[in-house]
């Protein structure tokens, strides 16, 4: 059954937070080369036949993401 992963991440412009405190965090314990971090959110579905990349599209920017402050990466892996 064929997989796709679908990455949902704040747009650059928009403030992250979460990122923010663990770049905070790696900094205390010695970890000075991480420049910045970006959280986000990952969902991997497995569909029927072909992946439509439209559709697939269409679902993550209706349904997994908001299409206002976060964008969206789609991944077609080779298993």
């Amino acid at each position: 059954m064929p997989r796709v992963v679908v990455d949902v991440v704040l747009k650059p412009e928009i403030s992250d937070p979460q990122g923010q405190a663990v770049l905070a965090a790696l900094g205390r314990l010695g970890h000075d080369s991480v420049r910045s971090v970006r959280q986000g959110k990952h969902f991997v579905l497995e569909v029927d036949g072909t992946p439509d990349e439209a559709e697939l599209r269409k679902i993550a920017e209706t349904l997994l993401a908001n299409p206002v402050i976060e964008d969206v990466e789609l991944h077609f892996p080779n298993d």
